[in-house]
């Protein structure tokens, strides 16, 4: 990683990256953050608190949005702050992780994994038992709602953002989010039932959600 920040890329993957941050002005700290993430998950299966969580989402999704707005650029009329604009970039990592966290409970939990707080899982009257059986309850639809509130909170604050980008890049960010945010309507539509079903986007929104992004993002200031 470092050698291709310093311009000696080992393959053509590296020499794209490496062509990339010598045009842009990319920092590493967020990719060595996201090795770390990576890392993570070699030896660490359960999150206490959100604070953990969060942090774990920091590094593994968090930091693609700290990576790419270099390269998406901010408007240069935008009256937004720099930081407001990453913070933005932040969250919408941030947002994408806690979905693919709440779309994957059951297929994590057959790898012997749970991404989710424990000591609200507690709270709400709920077990890593619970997780394992894999049973839609009363209290698991709860726990869910307020899980997907906390997401949902952190995709308005990303599209808070998305106006402050270039204008060439604000239909592809925004699509992304707006498809990425769907799976959280995906998650409620199948009863909260994320162990056995697989909440996703079907093609029809998908090309239904793509010219509304795009009418969107070409009236943004």
């Amino acid at each position: 990683l470092e050698d291709l920040f310093e311009g000696r890329p080992y393959d053509m993957y590296d020499a794209a990256l490496s062509d990339t941050v010598s045009k842009f002005p990319v920092d590493i700290q967020p990719f060595k953050d996201m090795v770390q993430g990576m890392r993570l998950d070699l030896w660490k299966s359960r999150y206490m608190t959100f604070d953990e969580l969060y942090l774990y989402c920091y590094y593994v999704a968090g930091t693609v949005g700290l990576m790419t707005v270099p390269v998406m650029g901010i408007a240069p009329d935008s009256k937004a702050s720099t930081e407001s604009v990453y913070n933005a970039a932040l969250a919408l990592g941030i947002a994408n992780q806690l979905t693919n966290i709440l779309r994957d409970v059951g297929e994590d939990a057959r790898r012997g994994r749970i991404y989710l707080p424990l000591d609200e899982l507690a709270q709400a009257g709920l077990t890593e038992e619970d997780i394992f059986r894999g049973k839609v309850t009363g209290k698991w639809r709860r726990f869910m709602k307020g899980q997907i509130q906390r997401a949902r909170l952190f995709f308005d604050e990303a599209e808070k953002g998305v106006t402050h980008l270039d204008s060439a890049s604000r239909w592809p960010v925004l699509a992304s989010l707006w498809l990425y945010r769907q799976i959280l309507d995906a998650i409620e539509a199948n009863d909260y039932n994320n162990f056995t079903k697989r909440a996703y986007v079907g093609k029809a929104k998908k090309l239904l959600s793509l010219p509304l992004a795009y009418a969107r993002a070409a009236v943004a200031p």
